[in-house]
C-alpha cells in the first residue's frame, strides 16, 4: 500500500446535522442567526437548545439564574427570536474549554458572513474573557 495508504480513511466521514429539536427550535431565530448556525453545523456538531422564550419560558430562565434579562427585553423575546443558545455536541456542562472553543468558532463563522454577533462568554467581545461578570456561554445574539 505504501506511503498513500497512511493517508486513505476507510470509514465514510459523514457531516454533522440538526435534529429535529434543534432545527425546531432555529427555525424561531433570525434568518441571519439560522444562515450562521447552518454554515457552522457543516463543519461542527452542535445542538440549538432555544431560540425563542415566550413570557412563561423567560421568565423561568431569569428565576434559574439563566438569564438576568426579563420578559419582554431579552433577545430571546423578539419573533423572530434575535438570540439563540447553541452548544456543541454531545452536551458536557463540565467542559468550559469546549465552549470557549465553540464560541470561538462560532464568532469567526459568523465575521465571515459577515454577521455582528455578540456571545455570552465575552459580552462586550473586547477578547479578555475574565472580566465577564455574569458567563453565558451557549448565546449568541445579533448586535
Amino acid at each position: 500500500m505504501g506511503y498513500v495508504g497512511c493517508f486513505l480513511n476507510t470509514k465514510l466521514q459523514t457531516m454533522p446535522s440538526f435534529g429535529e429539536r434543534s432545527l425546531n427550535n432555529l427555525e424561531t431565530a433570525h434568518v441571519d442567526l439560522q444562515r450562521l448556525f447552518k454554515e457552522v453545523i457543516k463543519h461542527y456538531d452542535c445542538t440549538v437548545i432555544c431560540g425563542h422564550r415566550d413570557k412563561k419560558s423567560q421568565d423561568e430562565a431569569v428565576r434559574s439564574g439563566y438569564s438576568k434579562v426579563s420578559f419582554p427585553n431579552s433577545k430571546h423575546n423578539s419573533l423572530p427570536s434575535r438570540a439563540v443558545d447553541v452548544l456543541p455536541y454531545p452536551i458536557d456542562w463540565n467542559d468550559w474549554k469546549r465552549f470557549y472553543f465553540f464560541g470561538g468558532f462560532v464568532k469567526a463563522t459568523a465575521a465571515q458572513l459577515g454577521i455582528n454577533i455578540r456571545w455570552g462568554g465575552d459580552w462586550d467581545s473586547d477578547g479578555n474573557l475574565t472580566e465577564e461578570k455574569f458567563i453565558d456561554l451557549p448565546h449568541f445574539e445579533l448586535r
